[in-house]
């Protein structure tokens, strides 16, 4: 199929925005379901970290990628790619040269079934990129797996630490005003905070999830708490 035929359908481009949000979903699953619609969404393999965005482009029919990042791969091929997306696959070109990239079954991928309801929140603050740009290089350069928020008498503190060992080194930022005056210590993952740079809303659910909202994009990703989370008004 050459080039020339290719444009008579209906063609689109992606733009650096979209293919950010891909490469970030990337880093979360490896596979992904694209629905009809400007919003994306996944989940990661454990079903313990799960985002959704809003893109500027409108994708014409559902479609499920297996290797996510063979896709972005083949896409970084051409300079500037326009996408054709079919029934069965999608084509991919630029000038002269095309590829045919073919979906994969639905149900062989993981991906979200349900929106989430957001229980109540308990806290909440404003992360800024610098703090958590920090925060993240000092959990790698320390070698911690943990992120705590918790309460310091009038303070909130982003922490990174190791939870299994009251002893091991530790890094923190104070990142709001604990105005409700309540004590609490929540756990997270570093590992489950892959969030696109940017600066986010947080709100926390009592023992349930954390909510990232991104300030100045439709991104929003919400990470499962670590079951030794406590919280006490």
């Amino acid at each position: 199929m050459s080039p020339a035929v290719i444009t008579e359908n209906k063609s689109m481009k992606l733009c650096k925005e979209t293919i950010e949000i891909l490469k970030n979903f990337a880093s979360i699953n490896s596979n992904i379901l694209v629905n009809p619609g400007d919003v994306l969404s996944t989940v990661s393999p454990v079903k313990n970290v799960l985002t959704e965005a809003k893109v500027p482009e409108t994708f014409p029919v559902q479609f499920g990628l297996w290797d996510l990042n063979k896709f972005l791969g083949v896409v970084s091929l051409f300079p500037d790619p326009e996408f054709v997306f079919g029934d069965k696959f999608v084509t991919i070109y630029n000038k002269n040269s095309s590829v045919r990239f073919f979906y994969s079954e639905p149900k062989l991928l993981t991906c979200p079934t349900k929106k989430i309801n957001m229980p109540e929140v308990v806290v909440n603050f404003e992360l800024k990129q610098k703090d958590f740009s920090e925060l993240m290089k000092a959990a790698a350069v320390l070698q911690l797996s943990d992120i705590c928020v918790r309460s310091n008498e009038s303070k909130i503190e982003l922490v990174v630490l190791d939870k299994k060992d009251p002893t091991s080194n530790h890094y923190s930022i104070e990142v709001g005003k604990n105005t409700k005056s309540a004590t609490f210590t929540i756990y997270m993952k570093a590992e489950n905070l892959k969030m696109i740079p940017g600066d986010y809303d947080v709100g926390i659910s009592e023992k349930v999830v954390a909510r990232f909202v991104n300030k100045n994009r439709y991104l929003t990703y919400w990470v499962a708490l670590e079951s030794e989370s406590t919280y006490q008004a």
